[in-house]
């Protein structure tokens, strides 16, 4: 009963945030279903859903993240408090959901709890994803006030040995202690958020954990359990892959290169309701683009009606409606594919 109450209230947290921009989000449905249908971009609203990165940097050396690998071709850095409150200010009006994560490990900005604080007061629901090394006792308790909806912790193994072999660099007992803290935390605080999610992306490596990793997850306090599958950047990381195709984004073809499960339609609903913006204000059009090759615009400059429609925007959006393999991100995109498992 517990859980489920916590569910529910992250529900009407959800509720609460959209219904005073409902308009936006029926005009982007609406124009979207009648893009697919005449092929020709329309966009009636403004974005609902947007991700605003706080950090390129991380603590970890993930080997299929640029982040990681520290291989980003864009400029690296952290967004200033300054520059992150002048972003709120233009898209307050339309935005119910904010994603304070894009690249890099949210909580090493060191203004990521006034963020979240500050987005709150404008009634957006805030949602971050952590590899959960930054978690003391006093930054749960303050991201618990601050009112964060949801976290997600990304642990990928429940052995040191099995963890490390993506994770680089990473701690599991550290991981989950910190997980265990921000639970016990939001108990002995009477809260009901966030809503705590256990990601584990499968890999080979670690695909025999599975089960065993649901139990842990629930052991240390999440309320969800979050299956995820990995997504490769080039075929000679194939060994990241599991055995279990269910788990898999990707089929092997006969020549040994690898496709994603399904067929790369004409559409993507992310075009019309979720873009990304980086630590320096450039717009891109969804978090695929993660080393900023499309950029739409530049929210420093703009506003963001003056960058959704804009004419890079229109074209960029007809590519999608009419050609899309012919866009490089597209290409490894998982839009439309069933690749996350709630438990």
């Amino acid at each position: 009963m517990k859980k489920l109450s916590i569910v529910l209230y992250d529900w009407w947290q959800a509720t609460k945030a959209i219904l005073p921009r409902i308009n936006h989000l029926a005009g982007l449905w609406t124009s979207y279903y009648l893009s697919r249908l005449l092929k020709k971009n329309f966009i009636w609203g403004l974005p609902v859903s947007i991700s605003i990165e706080p950090t390129t940097y991380c603590n970890l050396r993930c080997p299929q993240c640029p982040s990681g690998l520290r291989a980003f071709t864009r400029p690296t850095g952290t967004i200033s408090i300054d520059t992150y409150l002048g972003f709120l200010e233009k898209i307050k009006s339309h935005v119910a959901f904010l994603t304070l994560y894009f690249q890099g490990e949210p909580f090493l900005n060191p203004h990521f709890i006034q963020m979240v604080k500050e987005a709150r007061k404008r009634n957006m629901y805030v949602i971050t994803s952590t590899n959960g090394h930054f978690m003391s006792r006093e930054t749960a308790r303050e991201v618990i006030l601050a009112g964060l909806n949801r976290i997600i912790f990304s642990i990928d193994g429940v052995t040191q040995e099995t963890y490390e072999k993506y994770r680089v660099g990473g701690d599991l007992s550290k991981a989950l202690q910190n997980l265990k803290l921000l639970a016990s935390m939001r108990n002995s605080l009477g809260k009901k958020n966030p809503l705590i999610i256990f990601q584990f992306i499968v890999f080979k490596h670690n695909e025999h954990e599975l089960e065993t990793a649901r139990k842990v997850a629930y052991q240390h306090g999440a309320d969800i359990f979050l299956i995820k599958s990995a997504q490769i950047y080039d075929e000679n990381k194939e060994h990241f892959l599991p055995n279990n195709s269910r788990y898999s984004r990707y089929v092997k073809q006969p020549d040994g290169a690898f496709k994603l499960k399904g067929r790369l339609l004409n559409r993507c609903w992310r075009m019309w309701h979720n873009p990304v913006i980086t630590w320096d204000g450039r717009w891109l059009p969804c978090c695929f683009d993660k080393d900023a090759k499309y950029v739409m615009g530049d929210l420093k400059k703009q506003s963001s009606e003056q960058i959704w429609h804009s004419e890079t925007y229109k074209l960029f959006r007809n590519m999608i409606l009419t050609n899309r393999k012919q866009i490089d991100i597209c290409r490894n995109c998982s839009e439309g594919l069933k690749v996350t498992f709630l438990d």
